[in-house]
């Protein structure tokens, strides 16, 4: 009875499965869901991340010249600005640069082309590393002697990080609950099958049967009924997002401003990770289940 029979073991294990099989149903349904739903959060986290981060590298603020300072002396505020913290580059913009750029975007700008250069400052376009310390980053370049304006829209910036931190706290959440649940339906399930099989559990400690032969089977229905779950959660996870991203792309979409990372990029990642859940949820479940029937 003690030898180690993986043949047996795993028979048994699947033979649970099929015998229970409306419970282990309910138990793949319910693993499926929860991580669909953790799933979801997380990456809708993940794409506020990646929109964030393009909003650093195109996001930038203007930094205007005191006019009363020369093109050469106006260009020796660079470095100045460049030493300031979280600053990724300095572009310096002229009176010239800015009056092109100005006309360019009108429809009639033909109207503005006599306009003197000096009705426009030189100004620096400043980018930073880190979006969040935008403000800090903000304040210090004000403080810059030579520069007598900042002009930058923050509110979109701001947008994003706490949408970020807050879908980030709610996905842990969120992952920490429906971990939660899901163990509990597991640990249900097995236990009502193991309660069936508690005489039978009985008699195999009294004949010799360890603690580890008695508890492979549950072990392996557990870890299959996981792993089951987590793979089907993958495939209706990727088919949802790639539905999303289609209705993201259509032109009746209103936030077309969005872009998606591609789920192709992350399918090994979700794929370990689901199925890395869908193994401790079901392996967990199992063992707590089968604990109190080993006391024979």
């Amino acid at each position: 009875m003690k030898r180690f029979n993986g043949g047996y073991l795993i028979t048994e294990g699947l033979t649970a499965i099929v015998s229970h099989g409306l419970m282990s149903f309910v138990a793949i349904c319910i693993i499926v869901a929860c991580l669909i739903i953790m799933g979801s959060f997380s990456l809708v986290a993940v794409n506020i991340n990646y929109n964030l981060g393009l909003l650093e590298d195109k996001n930038e603020f203007l930094a205007y010249i005191d006019e009363s300072l020369d093109d050469d002396v106006a260009r020796g505020l660079q470095s100045d600005i460049e030493a300031v913290d979280n600053v990724r580059s300095v572009t310096f913009i002229s009176r010239t640069e800015a009056k092109e750029s100005y006309i360019a975007d009108k429809e009639d700008s033909a109207l503005y082309e006599d306009l003197p250069d000096t009705v426009f400052r030189n100004r620096f376009s400043v980018q930073v590393d880190d979006i969040e310390q935008m403000e800090t980053t903000i304040d210090q370049v004000e403080q810059v002697s030579g520069i007598v304006k900042v002009s930058a829209d923050l509110e979109v910036a701001q947008g994003f990080v706490v949408a970020r931190n807050v879908l980030s706290g709610i996905s842990l959440i969120m992952v920490v609950v429906l971990s939660i649940v899901s163990v509990f339906i597991v640990y249900n399930t097995i236990r009502l099958a193991t309660f069936h099989r508690r005489e039978e559990i009985a008699i195999m400690k009294m004949c010799g049967a360890t603690n580890g032969f008695v508890c492979w089977p549950f072990v392996i229905e557990g870890l299959v009924i996981g792993l089951a779950g987590g793979l089907i959660a993958f495939a209706l996870q990727w088919a949802i997002y790639e539905l999303i991203g289609k209705a993201a792309e259509s032109p009746a979409a209103s936030f077309q401003f969005l872009s998606l990372v591609p789920f192709g990029t992350m399918a090994w990642s979700v794929l370990g990770v689901f199925c890395l859940a869908g193994f401790s949820i079901g392996v967990g479940g199992s063992l707590l289940s089968i604990r109190k029937f080993l006391n024979v």
